[in-house]
């Protein structure tokens, strides 16, 4: 559910911000609109638990079902339409089913991967074919005329570094939400409900933060956010590297929940802001689409390699397992905040004008 309402909600919104606001109060947008769009994403395990505990796990999929008509109803009724005289833009079919095939094949060997073994030929084929057609697809972006995802964007340093950045970050994101819960609930015997409600400060700390943080990059530029935040957050979750089965949320879990809250309202804001910031008015759209993009397939590898590797060192997640999936998350995240630290460049104040 997360995953729908992030992917529903980020190019076009953001677009419109850009086009209605300048300078701090375009941050400040930037920074209310993430602390919504956050809310979605720690909304659904939360939301998800109280539904599996009343009802069945099915209606985790048919509670999608409102959610998309209504999104299309507000599509429908809010968001304006092309403007007469503008080029008619061809959708990209060629390279989305190159994307998904590439990226789907390499997921699935790495799912796969610890029940079949290296060897086995599903898992050969799948990774190594993953490999080719996810070439094969940026090799196609470069030469279509209407492509999915823009290389020329790369060109600039910061959208890069940031989408870079971004890969990290979100990775670290779905693996703490995906391995925490179930840590929860199969070791520390917590319901669907109450695991879901251990990620709520999240939610909080963002909506209460992320505008401010926006204003502040915009005056003194997102490198010392995109920096601090990650790393902030992701030593919070070190401590999560040595629970216990016997887990008190109030001591043991809360306050490595803040920290990581407190980092992640850091990053958030700035790091949209420098997407958009990089790809100009123009392509603002297309830029938060491929940011958008990049957090979504941050999130199914980061599952995937790190399930992969708590795999290989316990048949199921226990106690151990769970300790390195959170160490590992703790990198990825500080990882991100390195790169920003060295890679994000703030932007040049403007000239004062002669008198």
């Amino acid at each position: 559910m997360q995953g729908i309402a992030g992917a529903l909600l980020t190019p076009s919104s953001l677009a419109v911000i850009v086009a209605t606001f300048e300078g701090d109060e375009r941050g400040a947008a930037i920074g209310t609109w993430t602390a919504w769009s956050g809310i979605s994403t720690v909304f659904g395990p939360l939301f998800g638990g109280w539904l599996i505990g009343v009802a069945s796990w099915r209606w985790i999929f048919i509670v999608n079902i409102p959610l998309v008509a209504i999104t299309l109803a507000l599509v429908l009724t809010v968001v304006p339409g092309r403007e007469r005289g503008m080029p008619h833009v061809h959708v990209d079919f060629v390279g989305a089913i190159l994307c998904v095939l590439g990226l789907g094949a390499t997921v699935f060997g790495f799912i796969e991967q610890p029940r079949l073994g290296w060897g086995h030929p599903a898992i050969v084929a799948s990774l190594a074919g993953g490999a080719a057609v996810f070439a094969l697809f940026v090799v196609y972006e470069a030469r279509a005329s209407h492509p999915m995802l823009p290389l020329r964007l790369f060109s600039s340093r910061n959208f890069s570094v940031t989408n870079v950045e971004t890969l990290l970050v979100y990775a670290g994101l779905s693996t703490l939400a995906f391995f925490l819960v179930l840590f929860l609930q199969q070791i520390a015997g917590y319901s669907p409900f109450q695991s879901g409600f251990a990620l709520l400060p999240v939610t909080i700390v963002m909506f209460a933060v992320s505008p401010r943080i926006g204003r502040l990059a915009s005056r003194f530029g997102p490198r010392i956010f995109m920096a601090a935040g990650p790393i902030i957050a992701g030593l919070g979750l070190v401590p999560l590297g040595l629970l216990g089965a016997n887990v008190s949320y109030w001591t043991d879990l809360l306050p490595s929940v803040l920290a990581f809250s407190i980092g992640l309202s850091l990053t958030v804001a700035p790091l949209t802001s420098t997407v958009l910031a990089e790809a100009g008015r123009s392509d603002a759209g297309i830029a938060s689409g491929v940011n958008n993009a990049v957090a979504r397939i941050a999130g199914l590898l980061g599952i995937a390699l790190v399930g992969l590797v708590v795999a290989n060192r316990a048949n199921r997640l226990d106690t151990h397992g769970f300790h390195v999936a959170m160490l590992v998350t703790a990198g990825l995240v500080v990882a991100g905040g390195v790169i920003g630290a060295l890679g994000i460049r703030n932007p040049r104040s403007p000239e004062p004008s002669g008198g």
